[in-house]
């Protein structure tokens, strides 16, 4: 049996994401939605107090993600924690984070996600969100690469995905292409995967 093409696997996953963003965008208009992002804040928190990282790189939340910024300008554990918020720039596709001071933002970066002006650093626990996630790790994201990139060249990083549990992905809808990256965990609103 021969190996699937890049082009098929492109096109495999390009149809799994729209499906997972799809069963995301239904999940987040639920009316429990306060109790599930409660749920997930407290999960999100339990693995942060574990680890009590130096410095913790978040993300801006678009479309129906997780807000974590939200969870880390109101937890007092987190209040004194710096922070750091990717910047994307799209030619080549790359990322950097940057110090964010917790100001309001009003920056975009290239691929218009609010981001933050501060100087470029380098966070040693990383919340990245998923469009969709395996049992074992595996993330999907956008498909921009930009999330593997950064991994492959901070390898003593450790990653962690946000997600709704609506977004796992079966293992047998997965294939992992080379680019891709195992995270150390994935956190949902029913606990740590």
């Amino acid at each position: 049996m021969s190996e699937p093409s890049v082009d098929t696997l492109t096109a495999a996953r390009q149809a799994l994401r729209a499906r997972r963003l799809a069963v995301r965008s239904a999940f987040t208009a639920e009316a429990a939605l306060p109790v599930m992002q409660a749920d997930l804040s407290r999960h999100l928190m339990s693995v942060l107090q574990q680890l009590m990282p130096e410095r913790l790189g978040i993300y801006s939340s678009v479309r129906s993600e997780f807000d974590v910024a939200a969870v880390c300008l109101s937890d007092p554990v987190l209040s004194e924690m710096p922070l750091a918020l990717p910047f994307s720039f799209r030619n080549p596709n790359r990322m950097d984070y940057r110090h964010w001071d917790r100001q309001p933002l009003t920056l975009r970066d290239e691929c218009r996600i609010l981001a933050s002006d501060g100087p470029v650093v380098v966070p040693d626990v990383v919340l990245a969100p998923c469009v969709g996630y395996t049992a074992s790790g595996w993330r999907l994201g956008y498909g921009g690469g930009y999330f593997d990139r950064w991994m492959a060249a901070h390898p003593h990083a450790t990653v962690i995905g946000v997600a709704w549990s609506v977004s796992e992905v079966d293992e047998a809808e997965w294939v992992p292409q080379a680019h891709d990256r195992v995270l150390a965990c994935v956190v949902t609103e029913r606990g740590v995967v």
